[in-house]
C-alpha cells in the first residue's frame, strides 16, 4: 500500500525533500546489519510506500507540492532531480506568484477555493498511481499563511473526497519567541479545523528541534536545513517497514491485506501489506496501524515523537548503546516530558497506585508527570529481540480508562535505521503538549480580545465566530488531556 504526500507551503515543501531524501538514503544503505534478502525486502517496502518508478530507473516521490510562490518549489524540484537518486514526478506540483502574507484567512478563503481544482486534481492523479492508497501525509506549518490556512483546506476537502482514506498532518509548532506577529491566530485557526477533518497530528516543536540540533547535534550556527534533517530523520524512524514481533499467524498470507476497523467518527481503517520472502515477512508499518494504536478517541488527536540515540558523526564514533540504556532513557524521556536525551528530570516518577497522579492539576500549572493515552515504540537494530519493554507496560503511565495491553504496542526490525546500529522511537499520544497548546490559546485570546488584527481576517471571510468555534474547541482539548 502507498502514501500519498502533501507538502505545502515553505515549510512543507523543504521538510518534504528531506522526509524522501532521508528514506531513499536510508533503504539503500549497505549499512542496514542485516542479511542482503532482508536488506531487499526492506527497501522494496519502502519504495512500495513513498516512492514511484520510471522507465529509467529513478524512484518518484508519490508527492504534490503546493506553494503559492514558485521559489521554494523550483529549489525543491531542481535539489531532487540533481541529486540523480530520486525526483518529483513532472507535473506534481502547483504554485503561483503571489503568497498568502502570514495570513491564515487568505489562505483558507481565498487561495483554497480559488485553486482547489486544480490542486485536487493533481491529488486524484497521484491516488491513481497507486495500486492500493493507505492514505494522506499531509506536511505543513502553522504560523504563516500559506501551509496552514491552504493547509487546512486541503485536508478538509480530502476528508470530504477521501472519507474511507486515512489523513495525518504532520504540524509544525511555531517558537514561542514568535515568527510572525499572528502567528497564535493562524495556529488556533489551523488546529481547530484540523481537528474536525484530519485523523491525527503529529506534531515537532520548533523549539525542540532547535535544542536538539544545538545540544545532541552539536551544531553551533543551526540552519533550517539542519532542523529539517532532524524532523526527517524522526519521521523516517517511524515510517520505514518494520516486521510483525508476532508473526504471520496473525495476519492473512496476502500481498493487498486490507482490514477496516469503522467507527462513528470514522477514525481508524488499518492496511497492511505484506512484503513476502522466505525468511522475512514484513509488516509494512502505515498510518492506519499508527492511528489504530494511538489513536482510540476522536477527542485525542496529538502525537509526539521522541527518538533515541541522536547525535553527531563524531560523538557516534565513540558511543556504543545497549537496549537497556536506550528503552531506560526514552522512558523518562516520556513520564518527564523530555523533548531529548539530554536534560532529563529523573526525580518525576509515576504516581504511586491509589494517589492521583501529579499531572492532574489545573492546566495553568506546570504538569510534572507525562500522563499517556497510548504509546508505540519502534525498535530498529542489532539484537533487537533482546530487548525488555516491560518498563513501558506499567499501569501508572495510563490513563485509567485504557489497559497497558490495548495503549502499548511496540514493532520491531533488526534492520538498522540510518548510521545507528540500535536505535528506539517512540510516538506518543499524551499531555505532552498541554502546556504549549494553553499557551498559544491564551495569547491568542489576549490579542482577540484587544480585537487586535482581527480586521485583517474579517475581511477575507472568518468572522469573530468563527475564532470563538476555535476558541472552544481548543479549551475543550486542554481540558480532555489535563483530565487524564
Amino acid at each position: 500500500m502507498s502514501i500519498v504526500t502533501v507538502q505545502l507551503g515553505q515549510c512543507g515543501n523543504q521538510i518534504g525533500f528531506e522526509v524522501f531524501d532521508t528514506l531513499f538514503s536510508d533503504s539503500h544503505s549497505s549499512q542496514g546489519l542485516c542479511s542482503k534478502r532482508e536488506n531487499e525486502a526492506y527497501r522494496a517496502s519502502c519504495k512500495e510506500r513513498f516512492f514511484s518508478e520510471e522507465e529509467n530507473g529513478v524512484p518518484i516521490a508519490r508527492a504534490v507540492l503546493v506553494d503559492m510562490e514558485p521559489k521554494v518549489i523550483n529549489q525543491t524540484l531542481s535539489k531532487a532531480a540533481r541529486s540523480g537518486r530520486w525526483k518529483y514526478g513532472q507535473h506534481a506540483y502547483f504554485c503561483q506568484k503571489q503568497g498568502s502574507g502570514n495570513n491564515w484567512a487568505y489562505g483558507y478563503s481565498v487561495h483554497g477555493p480559488k485553486h482547489k481544482e486544480s490542486i485536487l486534481d493533481l491529488i486524484q492523479k497521484e491516488v491513481e498511481k497507486c495500486d492500493s492508497l493507505s492514505g494522506f501525509f499531509i506536511i505543513m506549518s502553522m504560523a504563516g499563511g500559506t501551509g496552514s490556512g491552504i493547509g487546512a483546506f486541503v485536508t478538509q476537502n480530502l476528508q470530504d473526497q477521501y472519507s474511507n482514506s486515512l489523513k495525518m498532518n504532520q504540524i509544525i509548532w511555531p517558537y514561542r519567541t514568535g515568527e510572525v506577529i499572528v502567528q497564535n491566530y493562524n495556529s488556533i485557526l489551523t488546529l481547530s479545523h484540523l481537528y474536525r477533518s484530519s485523523d491525527a497530528l503529529l506534531v515537532h516543536e520548533n523549539d525542540a528541534v532547535h535544542k536538539i540540533c544545538a545540544k545532541l547535534m552539536k551544531i553551533r550556527q543551526i540552519s533550517f536545513s539542519d532542523m529539517n534533517q532532524v524532523l526527517a530523520h524522526q519521521l523516517g524512524s517511524v515510517f520505514q517497514p518494520t516486521y510483525s514481533a508476532e508473526g504471520s499467524p496473525h495476519y492473512r498470507r496476502n500481498p493487498l491485506g486490507l482490514a477496516l476497523v469503522s467507527s462513528p467518527s470514522c477514525f481508524l481503517s488499518t492496511f497492511l501489506l505484506w512484503s513476502m520472502s522466505i525468511e522475512t515477512i514484513f509488516l509494512f508499518f502505515f498510518t492506519g496501524d499508527l492511528m489504530e494504536n494511538l489513536v482510540p478517541h476522536p477527542e485525542f488527536k496529538m502525537l509526539s515523537v521522541r527518538n533515541i540515540p541522536q547525535m553527531s558523526e563524531n560523538s557516534l564514533a565513540y558511543s556504543t548503546f545497549t537496549w537497556a540504556g536506550l528503552l531506560k532513557h526514552l522512558r523518562q524521556m516520556l513520564i518527564s516530558h523530555a523533548k531529548m536525551e539530554e536534560g532529563i528530570d529523573w526525580q518525576v516518577r509515576p504516581p504511586l497506585s491509589g494517589l492521583p497522579p501529579l499531572g492532574k492539576m489545573p492546566f495553568n500549572k506546570e504538569l510534572h508527570f507525562n500522563t499517556s493515552i497510548a504509546n508505540l515504540v519502534i525498535l530498529r537494530g542489532k539484537d533487537v529481540q533482546s530487548a525488555d519493554l516491560d518498563g513501558f507496560k506499567d499501569p501508572a503511565l495510563y490513563t485509567s480508562w485504557l489497559k497497558p495491553v490495548d495503549a502499548f504496542n511496540v514493532w520491531k526490525t533488526q534492520r538498522a535505521f540510518s548510521k545507528y546500529e540500535k536505535s528506539a522511537t517512540l510516538v506518543s499520544n499524551s499531555q505532552f503538549l498541554v502546556k504549549p497548546l494553553d499557551m498559544i490559546v491564551g495569547k491568542a485570546w489576549n490579542m482577540f480580545a484587544s480585537k487586535a488584527y482581527i480586521h485583517q481576517y474579517t475581511k477575507f471571510g472568518i468572522e469573530e465566530e468563527d475564532f470563538l468555534d476555535s476558541f472552544t474547541l481548543l479549551e475543550q482539548v486542554v481540558a480532555s488531556y489535563c483530565n487524564l
